[in-house]
């Protein structure tokens, strides 16, 4: 099985660390969207040591097709809530999708 990941680089806004950990993390609002398709694996959220306002998200699928077929049926939902968060970031970029090797 080759695992397809989305990652994200954020930062947080001064002050919105602990509602951007809540809503980012494995158990937060993104993951509880995700665990609405079968070929979601996980959610991992980094905070970088030397900076606590800067994070990573490492989103976890069976396979890109997986993560494809999410965004087909359930994509309004994800710009919803995209929006819905952006006022916890002051920046957002997304880094990739990398495929996990053997």
């Amino acid at each position: 099985m080759t695992m397809y990941v989305i990652l994200w680089r954020f930062r947080s806004l001064v002050g919105r660390e602990s509602e951007f950990e809540r809503a980012y993390g494995p158990s937060g609002v993104w993951a509880l969207l995700f665990r609405r398709d079968d070929g979601y694996l996980r959610t991992e959220l980094l905070r970088r040591s030397d900076d606590p306002r800067e994070y990573l998200t490492l989103d976890c699928w069976v396979s890109r097709a997986a993560y494809e077929t999410f965004r087909a049926r359930l994509g309004n939902e994800y710009r919803r809530l995209d929006g819905r968060l952006e006022e916890l970031t002051e920046e957002e970029t997304s880094l990739g999708a990398f495929e996990v090797l053997p």
